[in-house]
């Protein structure tokens, strides 16, 4: 059993995908339906092309998701892969120095000294223009601000101090409009999980989120078997293949419409708060 393991690790990563793709019987565009992906991305697995799936994270996860559907060694793949294309360190040399900040301040000195300088020369022509000699004349203009204008205040204070007063109440109005629950408190009713039977009669890809995006099921379900799960609505729901599974929610046969299944039998659909399904998001929120 050890010689056949290691025998296994010598060989390469797209050999091995390829051949556990043959074993199962799948042709390279079943395999890319089937995991809903580009058939270019398993064809670059299989010629080990792994720099065009762009970056490191994204081309782990195909490789992972590829061998569980063939039933290889998923962790056996990703340590080649390690072995092959070794983790880049950090660029050390693109992070900022605190150094590069002593410009803006030099500049901002020198413009201070400008502006002064700007300032005192002005000074000098006004002296110079006779404004230390005509005192009467330019100590009547001074107070430009016009003394009449706060003795009148008091007139008009009181209309706009009164209307603050009457435009709270506004919003606090608004609250249940918003809200849309018939209690005083304005607090809306927790949403119920549901629970969610589907049942297979052909192999077919399956993919449940709930209403946070925690996956509920993900992988394939085998014909003539049974998954249950209980989640909260609206629930996003994937088929690989919608004719084969049948759907219940909380007891009730539910049917995929048929505008939400493609050519290719697949669907994409959401599970609202009432059991119902519809196409959007937008509408099984509404119910």
């Amino acid at each position: 059993m050890s010689g056949g393991a290691s025998g296994d690790a010598r060989v390469g990563i797209g050999a091995r995908l390829r051949a556990g793709r043959e074993k199962a019987g799948l042709t390279l565009l079943h395999a890319a339906e089937k995991l809903h992906v580009d058939p270019r991305v398993l064809e670059a697995l299989e010629s080990e092309r792994f720099e065009s799936l762009g970056a490191a994270v994204f081309a782990r996860g195909h490789l992972r998701r590829y061998a569980e559907l063939i039933g290889e060694r998923a962790a056996e793949l990703e340590a080649l892969y390690s072995e092959r294309v070794p983790a880049e360190p950090p660029d050390l040399t693109r992070i900022p120095r605190a150094s590069r900040s002593a410009p803006p301040q030099g500049l901002a000195f020198a413009g201070t000294v400008v502006l002064v300088g700007f300032a005192v020369a002005g000074l000098a022509w006004l002296l110079s223009q006779g404004w230390g000699r005509g005192g009467p004349a330019t100590v009547t203009e001074v107070p430009v601000s016009q003394p009449a204008t706060p003795a009148e205040e008091p007139d008009t204070a009181p209309a706009p101090r009164a209307t603050p007063v009457s435009e709270p109440p506004a919003p606090l109005s608004l609250a249940p409009e918003r809200s849309g629950a018939p209690t005083q408190s304005g607090a809306a009713e927790p949403v119920q999980p549901l629970n969610v039977t589907l049942r297979f009669t052909e192999d077919s890809w399956v993919e449940i989120y709930d209403v946070n995006g925690e996956r509920l099921l993900y992988g394939t379900g085998n014909a003539d078997t049974v998954r249950r799960l209980r989640g909260t609505p609206p629930l996003r729901v994937v088929l690989g293949n919608a004719p084969a599974v049948a759907i219940e929610i909380n007891g009730r046969i539910e049917h995929v419409p048929d505008s939400a299944v493609s050519r290719r039998d697949t669907a994409q659909f959401f599970i609202g708060p009432s059991g119902r399904i519809a196409q959007r998001a937008s509408q099984a929120a509404g119910g």
